[in-house]
């Protein structure tokens, strides 16, 4: 599982760098999250995933619906590319892309980030799979994945130099959850990763696993 021993290994060291109050802060806005129903009324393993089209960052659409007549699906929703964890997780996708395109499936990522944003992401990241943007989250809203930041935590990633606003071109200060699905060539969820806590992620070899 070399993602998630990389997750863990990041975890710990921001550990060290931001300790004290910037954790308590941190780790207080996960507890609450996990402390909502998000994750009772989020689209899972046995329901049908909504059609959707959504743009690149060169303006070409993408439709779910037309992607599933040539396979499975995997959908992988990111918070920006300002987040390392998210960042750690498009390239351990990017690493086994092969063998994902060798299952006859195709990967997609979704971010609330603007257009010009997805691109710097995409870039810097060098991947070969669509990264989708879906304005103020309303795909993820859709699967009740988007939650509002807490204000402590809010307030932190201003300090931290993050800037949802020109990230998202919004000031809702929303994210969605960690997530990551299979779809099935019928539209159906086959495998769903849900997590309040945006430091785990799907791992690929379980993906692959699962397809």
């Amino acid at each position: 599982m070399k993602l998630t021993a990389s997750l863990k290994e990041l975890a710990d060291n921001s550990i060290k760098r931001h300790p004290g109050a910037a954790q308590d802060i941190m780790r207080k806005a996960i507890e609450d999250l996990e402390a909502t129903d998000i994750l009772k009324h989020a689209v899972k393993t046995g329901d049908k995933f909504p059609d959707f089209t959504l743009p690149n960052a060169q303006g070409k659409t993408i439709t779910l619906s037309e992607q599933l007549q040539k396979g499975k699906v995997v959908i992988t929703f990111y918070r920006g590319g300002w987040c390392p964890y998210c960042n750690l997780e498009l390239k351990a996708f990017q690493e086994v892309l092969p063998q994902i395109k060798k299952k006859g499936a195709t990967l997609i990522a979704i971010t609330p980030e603007t257009p010009d944003n997805s691109l710097s992401t995409k870039e810097k990241n060098e991947l070969d799979f669509e990264v989708l943007t879906s304005e103020n989250n309303e795909l993820a809203r859709s699967l009740n994945l988007v939650f509002k930041l807490p204000e402590a935590l809010a307030e932190l990633y201003g300090k931290f130099g993050i800037d949802l606003l020109e990230s998202q071109g919004n000031d809702a200060n929303e994210l969605p959850i960690a997530a990551t699905y299979i779809i099935d060539q019928n539209g159906e969820v086959s495998y769903h990763f849900l997590s309040e806590d945006y430091k785990l992620r799907a791992d690929p070899e379980v993906i692959i696993a699962a397809l």
